[in-house]
């Protein structure tokens, strides 16, 4: 239900706690994986037909209160002329990735499209969602965040302990700090572009910007974080990975909603927190156990979350081996909850 989730990201008190899923949820599912047959990643990504009906396939299992748009975070690479592909087995690729700071002041200074040219698909898919959608549920738009965009920009791929961007930030740190206030720019383009396409809310994934120290995320990062989420005409949602002792940055952040990994407990957050809405936060392993352990669960995460001002997700997204009895459960407990 498209209200009960804007009020739950608003702070608002509901009759029980709005669910959606993160990333692309029709990962684990078989009509996934049969278009995916017929579909190269970034072919589904970039027709709006095909990403609308793999977008749909959750809400048209599961009944969800929300849809998140079938995207990839790299898509921010385009406006700034990076081209990405998908390798089986590796992910993301990235042919000609940035090397060294000549090269990331370089692209800094360059000139980037227009989202709206460029990413045209993504404002034609959300379009088409809205209108499919009504009143009968959010549509969820997103992006990848400066430096977890940064860091595929400068690895060239996946990297698991990004020290490639880390290494540019200690060695050559205002090439570091261009380059991030590049990709925040065209973050912030995106966003508003997605809400204007009609996106009821929007989420800034920077999953991997835990990695930075505290006092360089602080520094460098949460001044961007701020600058892209600044008054936004729609809800924003902001999810960093193993935030769990650091929640008053993402409190900082200018975003209406901390979304939570499941590596923080409920409880904790809601006292570092406040009446800040939160988002979250069931580790998706959950959903291997027996349906009613994840009711079980569940009902905990909701209950420690409170009456007002929680969306309940999971702590990230969901893994493609996930059973959907698993997934049914969760969302069905969601569905049941009265408060």
């Amino acid at each position: 239900m498209r209200d009960l989730f804007l009020r739950a990201a608003r702070g608002e008190r509901t009759a029980r706690p709005p669910v959606w899923l993160m990333r692309q949820a029709g990962r684990h599912l078989p009509e996934y994986r049969e278009l995916r047959e017929e579909h190269a990643f970034t072919e589904a990504v970039s027709n709006p037909e095909i990403a609308e009906r793999i977008s749909l396939q959750p809400y048209e299992r599961y009944d969800t209160d929300g849809v998140v748009m079938f995207s990839d975070i790299l898509v921010a690479l385009e406006p700034v002329g990076l081209e990405y592909r998908i390798e089986s087995g590796v992910g993301p690729v990235i042919d000609d990735p940035i090397d060294g700071p000549e090269e990331a002041l370089a692209l800094a200074d360059r000139d980037a499209e227009p989202v709206a040219e460029s990413l045209a698909y993504v404002g034609e898919l959300l379009n088409s969602l809205r209108e499919h959608l009504g009143e009968d549920a959010a549509t969820i738009g997103f992006a990848g965040g400066p430096f977890t965009l940064a860091s595929y920009a400068v690895a060239g791929g996946p990297s698991r302990s990004h020290l490639p961007l880390r290494r540019l930030r200690a060695a050559h740190p205002e090439a570091f700090r261009a380059l991030l206030s590049t990709f925040a720019d065209v973050v912030r383009d995106l966003l508003s572009y997605q809400i204007e396409s009609g996106a009821d809310a929007v989420q800034l994934f920077d999953s991997y910007a835990a990695t930075l120290a505290p006092a360089d995320y602080r520094d460098f990062l949460l001044p961007l974080h701020r600058r892209i989420l600044a008054d936004l005409d729609a809800p924003s949602i902001v999810f960093v990975r193993n935030m769990g002792g650091r929640l008053d940055s993402l409190a900082d952040s200018g975003a209406d909603v901390v979304g939570l990994d499941w590596s923080v407990g409920m409880d904790a957050a809601r006292e570092a927190l406040g009446k800040r809405p939160v988002q979250g936060n069931l580790d998706p392993a959950a959903l291997f156990a027996p349906p009613e352990t994840v009711r079980e669960r569940t009902r905990e995460v909701c209950e420690a979350a409170g009456p007002a001002g929680h969306v309940l997700n999971l702590g990230h997204g969901v893994d493609k081996h996930t059973p959907i009895e698993g997934v049914e459960a969760f969302v069905d407990t969601a569905r049941s909850i009265e408060r």
